[in-house]
């Protein structure tokens, strides 16, 4: 795998995300809905007032480039986006609500297995192809998930709805590349906004009055959200999706580490049995890629 701007910006996502628990934790208390509100507003503010004031030539271009697509294309570009917008709130809530009220395991488990499911995924309405090796390697994965559903059944239904949410996100991104991803991001989130705004005066909780809430906001949408959500979205213009995939892995180990070693969470030989052959279907899936650059 080439080391260049793209690679640099998929493992920089990664990497970020691995840490979001730091942020995310301390808000434990409050309601998952109210932090996605919150989190999806101020994103979206924040991702107007850039576009407007600084990226308004961009914003010209791709909508002239809208323009003039044919009507066809201008319908799937559309859908795409509306798409994306959707099942990236819905991956937002799940993740949230997974990491502060079942576990950090669970929601890092998530990411762990969202690599191949989102090249299952992509095998059924892509038509990529897939190794013998790499259907063994999702073989492999099932008997995980099987082993897991014993001693944590809950926390795998978690596990597989935010990775497969997460994996439908990047495929039906992978083709919604004509247009500034930057702009893409803000057309999404502007939809998720006007999706839950009505939601807003009826479900949202208590408005908070700490000052640490809304600090630790302002680092999500910051830190967690615009930076590596563009990053990623860069990364996948100049990569395919199974070398991002690889690079997908740093998220969830940081996360395993921060779970057993500064959260104190615990684990049991159910888990280590399943975290440990998910591992070894990571590497047999990725076979060619570690063969090659050894």
């Amino acid at each position: 795998m080439q080391i260049n701007k793209y690679y640099l910006s998929a493992l920089s996502s990664f990497v970020i995300w691995g840490f979001f628990s730091l942020a995310l934790k301390p808000l434990h208390n409050y309601p998952s809905l109210d932090i996605l509100f919150y989190r999806v507003f101020y994103a979206t503010g924040l991702l107007l007032i850039i576009n407007l004031l600084f990226r308004k030539e961009k914003l010209k271009t791709d909508w002239q480039s809208f323009v003039t697509l044919e009507k066809s294309e201008k319908i799937k570009t559309l859908s795409l986006t509306i798409l994306g917008g959707f099942l990236l709130i819905f991956n937002w809530f799940m993740f949230m609500y997974a990491l502060n009220h079942v576990s950090l395991k669970s929601a890092s488990f998530a990411y762990l297995i969202c690599p191949i499911i989102t090249t299952i995924l992509a095998y059924f309405i892509l038509k990529e192809k897939l190794s013998k090796w790499q259907w063994f390697s999702v073989f492999l994965c099932v008997i995980s998930c099987g082993i897991l559903s014993y001693g944590d059944l809950n926390g795998l239904i978690y596990s597989l709805v935010i990775a497969i949410s997460f994996a439908l996100y990047l495929i039906s991104q992978r083709k919604n590349n004509k247009f500034d991803r930057f702009v893409v991001l803000t057309v999404q989130l502007l939809i998720a906004s006007l999706v839950l705004l009505p939601f807003f005066p009826v479900y949202r909780g208590e408005t908070p009055t700490e000052s640490i809430f809304y600090i630790l906001m302002i680092v999500i949408v910051v830190l967690f959200t615009i930076i590596p959500l563009f990053l990623n979205l860069f990364a996948l213009k100049g990569m395919n999706s199974s070398a991002v995939g690889i690079l997908m892995y740093t998220n969830p180990m940081i996360n395993f580490v921060l779970a057993i070693f500064y959260f104190k969470e615990e684990i049991n030989a159910t888990q280590i049995i399943s975290y440990s052959l998910i591992l070894i279907s990571v590497v047999i899936f990725n076979e060619r890629f570690f063969r090659k650059n050894i």
